[in-house]
């Protein structure tokens, strides 16, 4: 019986070319040897790299799931209908036998967990990361030309790395360029601002090498796109936008997203939550309330047919924060109740409740 490549990736067989590219770039990273030093690592690493060259391929993958392996690999003869295995015309499929071509090609450089090195000889770095690091849900722009290797631009969380600067080998016995470590900056934003995105315009202040070998202090502007949906937490790397000078490459600059507080809403994930004051005689014999959004309108809550708990919630849907993979979708607004109980009370409002209620 042949390889299963869909069990190897983790993924259905009517798994879709995203699904794929999304299982194969989880379990590279995983596996590769240059991370995982466990027994068994680098073979799983090139079973991933084989079983995602087949069906990340519309034809490979076709021969595969009518014959398997075998058929793939042309051991299946063909019948006098024309059904049998292989590419076409005779031809068969072969893994060339090196997963980190399949990951190079994927990512942009056979191993991002070494140094950096010079990619494809234009001189061009890309990000470090590891598989937890990189967040896959919050893609981003940041108009430099700057993205994740493989794919659009990406947005990273936990940590920056150090790297080599062009010039610089794997084994060659050349010096490495050290990098400074990350300088990193708050960005403040609005659950406004996270409802529908937006633009900030972030002004830094490094020293600039001159051509004389001195450096002077200039100011510089980064534009950051924050996109519907993100999360508290999530990092926007600028690389090498650090001081400049001396023997060591300028820090990346990292700005990390950080939620203001807000006058009436909570955020948790996707949703905000919104406290709603009432009294207990609101809570007892029902009211209406007028329920504030972010978008600035007020959404009318009729509660007169319905007792208050101190646990009870409302749930209005859709009037959350979008998500970050699908920004059209979004979560509730989700409305609890600080009940408000009077400090005192006459001795015939006593009485009357007390008659009134039940034990």
């Amino acid at each position: 019986m042949g390889k299963d490549y869909y069990k190897i990736l983790g993924i259905s067989k009517g798994a879709n070319d995203d699904e794929i590219k999304k299982a194969y770039r989880k379990l590279a990273l995983k596996y590769h040897p240059d991370k995982n030093k466990s027994p068994g690592a680098e073979e799983k690493f090139k079973e991933i790299a084989e079983a995602y060259e087949v069906l990340s391929d519309t034809k490979k993958r076709e021969v595969y799931d009518k014959f398997g392996e075998e058929g793939l690999k042309g051991s299946v003869p063909s019948d006098d209908t024309g059904g049998g295995g292989g590419l076409g015309g005779g031809g068969s499929y072969t893994f060339h036998g090196d997963p980190r071509a399949t990951f190079a090609q994927f990512f942009g450089q056979s191993s991002p967990f070494t140094t950096f090195f010079e990619i494809g000889g234009n001189g061009r770095n890309a990000f470090s990361f590891g598989d937890d690091d990189m967040m896959i849900d919050d893609p981003f722009d940041l108009r430099r030309g700057q993205g994740r290797p493989g794919g659009a631009g990406g947005a990273f969380r936990s940590h920056s790395f150090n790297y080599a600067g062009p010039g610089t080998g794997r084994g060659g016995g050349q010096k490495e360029t050290m990098q400074d470590p990350p300088i990193e900056h708050d960005l403040s934003v609005t659950l406004e601002d996270i409802a529908r995105g937006c633009t900030k315009k972030m002004k830094i202040s490094r020293r600039v090498a001159q051509p004389d070998g001195t450096t002077k202090k200039a100011d510089k502007v980064l534009t950051v796109n924050v996109k519907p949906g993100w999360k508290a937490g999530t990092k926007i790397t600028f690389q090498k936008e650090g001081d400049q000078g001396g023997c060591r490459l300028p820090a990346d600059v990292v700005f990390i997203i950080k939620d203001k507080p807000h006058p009436y809403f909570r955020r948790e994930g996707s949703d905000i939550k919104y406290m709603c004051k009432i009294s207990l005689k609101q809570a007892l014999c029902g009211t209406i309330l007028e329920v504030p959004t972010l978008s600035g309108d007020k959404i009318t809550l009729n509660l007169t047919g319905e007792i208050i708990k101190p646990n009870s919630i409302k749930k209005l849907t859709g009037y959350g924060l979008p998500y970050p993979k699908e920004p059209s979708r979004k979560g509730d607004l989700v409305v609890t109740f600080d009940i408000q109980f009077p400090d005192k009370l006459t001795q015939s409002v006593k009485d009357i409740l007390y008659d009134t209620l039940p034990n």
